[in-house]
């Protein structure tokens, strides 16, 4: 048995090794190699030390069976080898079309494509590999849009593998960007974004206005009307009215921080960076009756449904006026219980409370997370580092928006005039900051958006593609995420 395991530890080195064939061997089949060389060696001793039978017969018996097994395990490596060439996809270059190879023809040839007076790109890849697959309807639209002012062209190794080598190719996908006289210019490797490619272009000095590609430009950086309420009548979180019966307020050392509801004041919660410990005794809510303020740790809480848009409704009572629900077909809860309710939802980006009901869905890794609002969805990539997928609602229509990204960048939008709104407000020093979540969205095109603008006069900012609204939030380095939407100190407006 000694033996066996000396073989056996040899040939488990060659089965992690990734030069065979680009396979590793299962350990299982060694295991069984070596239970066969092992019950084989046993058999020929047996055999050799058989008495009765010349010495010829009995090692002509054993050439056999060696040469039988031999042509079995030729057979088995060949069905093995062949099974590998079936199943391996890499973005390795030097690994594709060696089954039918064919030379570039004449007119993919690079001196055939450039030179004609308008800028060329070229697009290397193959039809297995992914980034690849995620090209093809970025280079058709961009083939089609730009039919008059560049060539577009994709050469697919798996039929032209000598393209490798013609345009000295690593990896797959690789971009390369020409100018009008044949020069080139610029080389991607890997998937690149349609708004990315064109950025490139113009960043190259290559002018192709006229595009149906380009973003629609619109900001209002001035509100269309002056804001006159009193500042103690605008909820400090998410700067909407606040109705006498549902205002929550919150005692700090420069003044009360009031807030339009239950719900905002615990997004405010779950943005403090503070030490929150008997925090809830700074914390005051309305009667529902009275508009009264009481300790909202001894209120009592009616907690429902909106029939229409599935949102939690709440109402705060006095314990001597216990609400009867029995009508309305809501809970009467505790203040200890409407806070596990409000905190058990959370943005995947910044951690905020949110209500699924108003929050984007974000799929990431085969897991489901929120985006309190569209921007943190985009987020979610940033902090994960995963490929997400992001499912939104267009802020006027309710119109359904699906943003998938890849590597960092968006790789499909549907539909694909979707558009972001980057609220923005303008500091004391005159630079300006975002707005904050509650004004930020997307919109299945522009004219959604700025309908959806003029309805809401206060609101200050422009128009931003959705992938720059992504770059932005990939720009972002771990510490700058891992404060997001954090509140540091809690003050009144």
């Amino acid at each position: 048995m000694c033996y066996a395991g000396v073989i056996f530890s040899k040939l488990a080195m060659v089965g992690q090794c990734p030069c065979i064939g680009g396979r590793a061997i299962d350990p299982l089949l060694l295991l069984a190699i070596v239970a066969g060389i092992w019950l084989l060696a046993r058999w020929v001793r047996s055999v050799l030390r058989k008495e009765g039978v010349s010495k010829m017969n009995r090692i002509g018996k054993i050439v056999i069976v060696i040469v039988l097994i031999a042509a079995v395990a030729a057979v088995i490596a060949v069905k093995y080898n062949q099974s590998g060439q079936k199943t391996a996809a890499t973005g390795d270059a030097t690994s594709v079309g060696k089954v039918a190879r064919q030379e570039v023809p004449t007119k993919n040839q690079p001196d055939q494509l450039v030179g004609k007076g308008l800028p060329v790109l070229i697009d290397i890849g193959a039809g297995t590999c992914i980034p690849c697959k995620l090209m093809a309807p970025i280079l058709e639209e961009l083939k089609k849009e730009l039919a008059d002012r560049l060539v577009v062209q994709f050469l697919d190794l798996n039929k032209f593998p000598d393209a490798a080598q013609t345009y000295q190719i690593r990896f797959m996908p690789t971009q390369i960007f020409y100018d009008a006289s044949g020069k080139e210019l610029f080389r991607h490797e890997g998937f690149f974004s349609k708004e990315d490619i064109l950025e490139k272009w113009k960043e190259l000095g290559v002018d192709l206005s006229g595009s149906k590609t380009q973003s629609p430009t619109f900001e209002r950086l001035t509100p269309a009307q002056p804001d006159n309420r009193p500042k103690e009548n605008i909820c400090y979180m998410c700067d909407g009215d606040i109705s006498r019966k549902t205002m929550v307020t919150v005692q700090t050392d420069k003044g009360p921080v009031r807030l339009c509801s239950p719900h905002c004041y615990f997004i405010l919660y779950s943005c403090l960076t503070e030490d929150k410990t008997d925090f809830d005794k700074k914390v005051s809510v309305a009667d529902w009756v009275t508009a009264e303020p009481i300790a909202a740790a001894e209120a009592m809480y009616l907690y429902g449904l909106n029939g229409r848009t599935g949102r939690p409704t709440i109402k705060a009572f006095t314990n001597k006026r216990q609400p009867d629900q029995a009508t309305s077909g809501a809970i009467v809860i505790g203040w200890q219980v409407l806070q596990e309710k409000e905190l058990a939802t959370r943005c995947g980006f910044c951690d905020r409370a949110v209500y699924a009901e108003d929050a984007a869905v974000v799929k990431a890794n085969g897991l489901s997370t929120w985006g309190c609002c569209s921007h943190c969805a985009l987020g979610v990539a940033a902090r994960t580092g995963k490929d997400i997928e992001v499912h939104e609602k267009d802020r006027l229509t309710g119109e359904k928006i699906i943003v998938k990204t890849f590597g960092g960048q968006v790789a499909s939008l549907e539909p694909a005039t979707a558009v972001a709104w980057f609220g923005q407000r303008q500091k004391p020093d005159g630079t300006w900051a975002s707005a904050g979540c509650f004004h930020q969205g997307f919109f299945i095109n522009a004219e959604n958006l700025k309908k959806w603008v003029e309805q809401n006069p206060y609101e200050t900012g422009k128009l931003i593609s959705i992938n720059q609204a992504l770059a932005d939030k990939m720009k972002m380095s771990p510490e700058q995420i891992q404060k997001a939407c954090k509140i540091g100190e809690c003050v009144p407006k």
